[in-house]
């Protein structure tokens, strides 16, 4: 028997909220922002859940590189676009949403974005995805130079 994918209920639900649940730093936020994202009509879930990756399309082995946003219309935005439709709504984080639809700042958002995306297990603590090689290493400055 297969496992129905959750759907969500009601008018006011906005949309699920999927994060890395394998991301210290990711599931620290979810778990920071899960109050504030439900009361605006958010669910949270991992994105290693079997009906999430379902749902949204990612093939099993396929890596997570970003976080996405599954929108009550059914459209699916990822990593900086996500943050922005959540800003947009927000009442008091509409001025975000709207600071990042601007050309050069949307762009910075998702070059930004992708950089803390990309390097993530440094900040949230975790050295090693599974079986990939050793990712930890400390370096005496913040960005290297060539």
């Amino acid at each position: 028997m297969k496992a129905a994918i959750p759907e969500q209920t009601g008018e006011a639900a906005r949309g699920w909220v999927f994060y890395d649940g394998d991301c210290s730093l990711c599931a620290g936020a979810a778990a920071r922002f899960a109050l504030l994202l439900h009361r605006h009509h958010f669910n949270l879930a991992p994105l290693q859940a079997a009906w999430v990756r379902k749902r949204i399309g990612l093939e099993p082995d396929e890596p997570l590189a970003e976080m996405k946003l599954l929108a009550a219309d059914g459209r699916i935005y990822g990593g900086a676009d996500a943050l922005l439709q959540i800003a947009r709504a927000i009442w008091w984080l509409w001025p975000l949403g709207h600071l990042l639809t601007m050309p050069g700042i949307h762009w910075l958002a998702g070059c930004t974005y992708r950089w803390v995306a990309r390097h993530r297990y440094y900040f949230g603590g975790r050295c090693k995805k599974e079986g990939q090689r050793s990712i930890c290493h400390r370096h005496a400055a913040f960005f290297e130079l060539p």
